[in-house]
């Protein structure tokens, strides 16, 4: 016997022949051809060596029959266990070294997923022919060894003394790590004169398209007289990789006018083209096309039709394809329940995983990446947690980092950062979509300051390039905290890398413009890119919004009607806000006619929200109240909370604490809903009320949110807290606002003392209110920056009353341009004046 690795199996021969029996219980002959030899064995109390000697000393062993037809054998096998018995086998009944039946083990082995075996079967033969070398490399390529792939074909070229032919160079060239290796290959091909074969043109073109040099393999493909089906696929893929619909969409029209049809491959191909470019209307002329030519039969071309419905959000169009298939494989049901999860439905997704595990599918690693997406989702986290012990139990964390961004990804829509972050710390390997979903769940959480240190520390790793997804993710934290100079930075690194003109990067940049105060910037950009989608109307309509440029969002929303621009729920929504900052009623209220009747949009809980917003900040809270009535679905926290707003604002005790009894039955745990409720008993002097809201909420172990005030100052960025006491230039602020309230009061300031939340002496109140982070961050901003300067604000919380008055008189005294961002909106004071014209 030769092989040593194969000893252990030599236990007595008729114990393992009974588990080829077993395994082969479908093949009758073959099953009656080793019960034969079993017989033999077990009346000759022979061991495969004995057995081995006597057919070579010509014992005789009439009577049974040893044809064994191994090519069947070896074709049916689905065990490793199994094909290394019949590899025993072939050692014991001497047929070793039958080059056939060896390299089709090597085959069998490597797709069985064990290469060692592969390449030890392959090395015991001892007259390779061109048929085992190629079958080796193949097996190296199937196995994703391609630096082994490589040796073995380097290997062959100098010891095998074979000529490569027209087989050899297909896996060779997929095999190749580098466009320089692939160049190499093809040379040789050049000169042994395969480069007309269709199946090494195809490859070559493969090669090339990976490495990203499609004018080589363009003309590769232009130069071939002769081109099959496989050979336009193979353009066709390699446009579609490189994320050229067009040319891809172009070769498919040369394919179909020089009289070829489209197979299976072709459509699958190309279905993928058309979802990424947004053409849907060739989507569905391919549908029919497959129809009309009987291909929807087939499970790839099933499959990709479901994928791009469910790209354009045609649900039920996707349902469709999947129930007409009568044969539904593992990625049919991934493709289906991705579809409904990333349209976000995750009932109907979860309700589909349910499906697939009663007809007897078990979910693979691709699925459970769906699953936690829809947990996250459903926002559930006891079922969250067990799918993580799930991914533990198979150890898939360690062999798919795509399955470690999909549990941060479920963490950080759960909103459990500590949990994302520390999967994150887990992963073995840590790619460019790792981070952005880190910094991704950090931003969307609230965190800016930890998506900004995520953002660096990835930055710090030389081999992770930021791709559109790191900008879209970055810029959003730069914007919460008000880092213009940072966003700016991205911005220039954007033009270098011809980024910034992206729809969805250029649509954060306007973002970040507009929320740090420069809305001219934004502006600008949005005149330079493509807006043939609502995206960057959407986001420049809501930076007008915050900025109180209402009139204008209206006419821009006309500007984008006149362009022939479809109008989105976001776009209505941006509408409806910047209507309500700006006091503008009747205009939301047509826009919110217009939505429903024009476009057929059902309001969601978002845009019932701006609604209430919008009356209730006009003052109209009996018609806010009758709207809340009249929904169709159950109010949110989000609702009650805006009409309590309202409430506090103009003094209507009554009504507000109906709405806040309302508001802490749909969320009893967020502190924001007691602060106001305990802020609007406050402004009409009840304070028993006061006392009782707070006492519920410290029962109830809440606490509120301190407020705070940011002041950008060079590149740093100064956070202030009301009655801070600790900085450094503590001293020189206070006194800096001692001489402004000196100032103010001789201009007619009047402290206003109905935002001081605290029922003492009216001395005392002053003090409080001179304390407020707004003010103390503007004191700041005036001794640290040179004179006539602009000082840049952002808040946390809404802009208390008086510091708004406050900051009139300090502009008009100071001859400075204060810009204010609180959590509703933005405040220019200039000359004595600000934009919102005391309306916010």
């Amino acid at each position: 016997v030769r092989l040593p690795h194969l000893m252990p199996l030599f236990t007595p021969m008729y114990v393992f022949t009974s588990h080829i029996c077993a395994h082969f219980q479908t093949q009758p002959r073959l099953v009656s051809k080793v019960l034969s030899l079993q017989r033999w064995l077990h009346h000759a109390h022979a061991t495969p060596i004995h057995f081995h000697k006597s057919i070579k000393l010509g014992t005789s062993t009439s009577g049974f029959d040893f044809d064994f037809n191994f090519d069947v054998l070896i074709r049916v096998c689905r065990d490793i266990n199994i094909a290394k018995m019949l590899h025993t086998l072939l050692i014991v009944l001497g047929k070793a070294q039958d080059v056939i039946l060896s390299t089709k083990l090597v085959n069998l082995y490597a797709s069985l997923g064990d290469i060692t075996f592969s390449r030890s079967t392959f090395n015991q033969l001892q007259r390779k022919n061109i048929f085992s070398w190629n079958s080796m490399v193949a097996a190296y390529v199937r196995s994703c060894r391609r630096h082994e792939a490589l040796s073995c074909f380097n290997e062959f070229l100098l010891v095998s003394g074979l000529r490569p032919d027209f087989y050899t160079f297909p896996p060779v060239l997929k095999a190749c790590v580098n466009l320089i290796d692939g160049k190499k290959i093809h040379c040789y091909v050049v000169k042994l004169g395969f480069e007309r074969d269709v199946f090494v043109a195809a490859s070559l073109i493969n090669l090339y398209s990976r490495f990203g040099a499609l004018d080589v393999a363009y003309e590769l493909f232009d130069e071939m007289p002769d081109r099959d089906v496989g050979m336009w696929n193979a353009m066709i893929s390699a446009f579609c990789q490189n994320g050229n619909a067009d040319e891809a969409l172009h070769v498919l029209n040369r394919m179909r006018s020089e009289g070829l049809k489209m197979d299976p491959v072709t459509v699958s191909s190309v279905l993928p083209v058309c979802a990424q470019s947004g053409d849907i209307v060739s989507g569905m002329l391919i549908h029919l096309y497959v129809i009309k030519h009987g291909l929807e039969m087939d499970v790839f071309v099933s499959n990709a039709l479901i994928n791009v419905y469910s790209k354009f959000g045609r649900l039920g169009d996707a349902q469709r394809v999947f129930d007409h298939m009568e044969v539904r494989d593992r990625v049919s049901w991934n493709s289906i329940i991705a579809a409904y999860e990333q349209n976000d439905d995750p009932t109907t997704a979860l309700r589909l995983f349910k499906e697939m595990q009663f007809v007897g599918i078990q979910p693979e690693f691709l699925t459970i990446v769906s699953l936690a997406s829809i947990f996250g989702q459903l926002s559930d986290r006891r079922i969250s947690s067990s799918i993580h012990g799930f991914i533990i139990r198979h150890e898939w964390l360690e062999k798919d980092v795509v399955i470690g961004n999909a549990l941060v990804n479920m963490y950080a829509k759960l909103g459990a950062m500590d949990c994302a972050c520390t999967v994150f710390e887990q992963l073995p390997v840590k790619d460019i979509i790792s981070w952005n979903t880190l910094i991704t769940g950090y931003t969307q959480n609230g965190l800016a300051s930890e998506a900004i240190d995520a953002f660096n520390m990835m930055e710090e790793c030389t081999k992770i390039i930021p791709t559109q997804g790191t900008w879209v993710s970055i810029l959003p934290a730069y914007s919460h905290v008000g880092a213009l100079q940072q966003g700016m930075k991205i911005h220039g690194r954007l033009i270098k890398n011809c980024l910034y003109k992206d729809v969805f990067v250029a649509t954060s940049l306007i973002d970040m413009y507009g929320k740090c105060g420069r809305l001219v910037d934004g502006m600008s950009l949005f005149n330079e890119i493509p807006r043939e989608t609502s995206v960057p109307w959407n986001a420049i309509i809501s930076s007008l919004g915050i900025h109180g440029d209402g009139e204008v969002a209206l006419q821009l929303f006309k500007d984008m009607l006149a362009e022939g621009v479809e109008p989105d729920h976001i776009t209505f929504i941006s509408l409806l806000s910047a209507c309500s900052h700006s006091g503008l009623v009747n205009e939301g209220e047509r826009c919110f006619d217009l939505m429903q009747k024009e476009y057929g949009i059902k309001p969601n809980l978002r845009h019932y929200g701006c609604m209430v917003d919008l009356l209730g900040r006009a003052g109209y809270l009996e018609k806010a109240y009758n709207l809340v009535s009249s929904m169709s679905m159950q109010p949110d926290a989000s609702i009650w909370g805006a009409l309590l707003s309202a409430c506090r604002i103009h003094g209507n005790v009554d009504l507000g604490t109906f709405a806040s009894s309302r508001l802490l039955e749909v969320d009893s745990e967020n502190v924001g809903y007691y602060v106001l409720l305990s802020n609007m008993y406050a402004n009409v002097g009840k304070w028993e009320g006061v006392t009782k809201v707070r006492s519920l909420a410290r029962g109830r172990g809440l606490k509120k949110i301190p407020g705070w005030s940011s002041v950008v100052v060079g590149n740093i960025v100064e956070v202030f807290y009301t009655g801070n006491q600790t900085h450094p230039k503590c001293t020189e602020i206070y006194e800096e606002l001692r001489v402004l309230a000196s100032k103010m009061k001789s201009l007619g300031y009047v402290p206003d003392y109905s935002f001081v939340l605290q029922d003492v002496e009216d001395d005392e109140k002053e003090q409080i209110l001179m304390s407020h982070c707004e003010r103390l961050a503007m004191a700041f901003g005036i001794i640290s920056t040179p004179p006539r300067s602009p000082i840049r604000i952002f808040k946390n919380l809404r802009v208390c009353g008086d510091c708004h008055n406050a900051a009139k008189f300090i502009s008009k005294i100071t001859e400075r341009d204060i810009i204010m961002r609180d959590s509703n909106r933005f405040h220019h004071f200039k000359h004595g004046i600000c934009s919102c014209g005391d309306y916010w």
